[in-house]
């Protein structure tokens, strides 16, 4: 399908760029696919908006409303992919670089963990959404169980190695990369820290908080960013947000 009438801000880049990633700065699954297409080493156009004030544009290529989407150029002609998973999968099916194992079993294991890295981002959302001190508290109850159960499977007899499959960087590290980076301003804030008795769950934190790809996923003002943000939502963490900011 051709977009060629859109009123895209960026409809002049695509003779230098094929793919172009639709993003805003704060979303954490825009994260996942342009860690992947770095780690792939691909040339992709990046294009934040604003989803309190979405152009025209974007309403007409992405039917959920939702970032990421990727702007697929290719003979004059334009697709538009949306969801982070469907990306992801793209990416593996068409790019170099594979970021999935070779084995089905253990790729199908992969894909669930990835699943579970939504839920998990999820489990953060209503976090930070807590109204009162005992959601607050049970929202975080919920969110240390989420943290255990990786630990668990981080304790399974696996590769040696600092990433999710050992030593091979892969789609899951793409996809918890952004839940695990939540941390850093939650503690910012004061919240209790999360990750205490998790050691396998906090080295592989603190081994993708150091991978470039992961780095350069998000803007350099990213931090004041999400610390607006929580100011913002009139929750019980909105009012710890002052203090750290």
């Amino acid at each position: 399908m051709s977009y060629d009438h859109l009123d895209s801000p960026f409809a002049e880049e695509t003779d230098s760029a094929s793919l172009t990633l639709v993003s805003h700065k704060l979303c954490p699954y825009v994260q996942r696919a342009a860690i992947a297409l770095t780690e792939k080493q691909v040339p992709f156009l990046r294009i934040d908006i604003d989803l309190a004030a979405k152009p025209a544009w974007f309403t007409q290529i992405s039917p959920l409303g939702k970032v990421p989407v990727l702007r697929v150029f290719d003979l004059g002609m334009e697709t538009a992919i949306f969801e982070s998973a469907v990306i992801l999968e793209y990416l593996e099916d068409t790019q170099p670089n594979p970021l999935h194992p070779a084995d089905p079993l253990e790729r199908a294991r992969h894909r669930s963990w990835i699943e579970f890295a939504s839920a998990t981002l999820d489990a953060i959302a209503r976090f930070y959404a807590a109204d009162t001190p005992a959601e607050f508290e049970a929202a975080a109850d919920r969110l240390r169980g989420q943290l255990e159960q990786i630990e668990q499977e981080l304790c399974r007899d696996r590769e040696d190695g600092p990433w999710f499959g050992g030593t091979a960087f892969g789609l899951v590290d793409a996809a918890f990369a952004p839940v695990f980076r939540y941390f850093e301003t939650f503690e910012a804030t004061g919240c209790s820290d999360f990750f205490s008795d998790l050691p396998h769950t906090r080295a592989w934190r603190a081994a993708l908080a150091e991978r470039p790809s992961v780095r350069d996923a998000v803007s350099a003002d990213y931090p004041q960013l999400l610390l607006a943000f929580l100011r913002a939502r009139g929750s019980v963490i909105s009012d710890l947000v002052p203090r750290a900011a």
